[in-house]
């Protein structure tokens, strides 16, 4: 095994998704968790931020206009994770999805981040979730990290909406 490791202050800068309907993936990644569009070119792509950022995620009808999802059994994205900065976001992003009528695939503890998961309008698996504090991570007796995976609390979750965003 070769021991060259990557920088260490490397980031995955961005995700590009190819769709088949634009204006449907729009109205889910803007208006129901609240991306900001940063640039469209016409009904063929989209660029999307948080904030002040060029973009995080693209959107392309390129090569899938109209097109069909993968199905199961086939190579290719599992999921997207989207980092938000505290849990009160996170509760925010679940409430949002509520109002929307979407429905969660999944919602787990892992030890180091809390995660709601999902499936854009392409069927395209979106992990939304935000790190816990290191000093939380689970360690097991020498020290090295021991993630697990537990049912989330919903309603604790919300409780947090309900504290933060009165």
């Amino acid at each position: 095994m070769i021991n060259n490791y990557i920088n260490k202050n490397v980031k995955i800068g961005h995700v590009h998704l190819k769709v088949s309907n634009l204006d449907r993936s729009l109205d889910f990644y803007c208006g129901v968790l609240g991306f900001i569009v940063k640039q469209r070119i016409d009904n063929q792509a989209a660029f999307i931020a948080a904030g002040n950022y060029h973009h995080h995620i693209g959107l392309n009808t390129w090569e899938s206009k109209d097109g069909r999802s993968p199905p199961l059994g086939t190579t290719g994205l599992y999921h997207l994770a989207i980092l938000y900065p505290e849990r009160k976001d996170l509760a925010d992003a679940l409430k949002r999805l509520q109002e929307n009528n979407i429905s969660l695939l999944g919602a787990s503890d892992h030890g180091v981040s809390e995660a709601l998961y999902l499936e854009d309008p392409d069927k395209n698996g979106v992990e939304l979730y935000w790190d816990k504090p290191r000093s939380l991570w689970p360690k097991d007796q020498n020290q090295n990290l021991n993630m697990y995976t537990q049912p989330l609390n919903l309603k604790s979750l919300l409780a947090e909406f309900k504290t933060t965003f009165k």
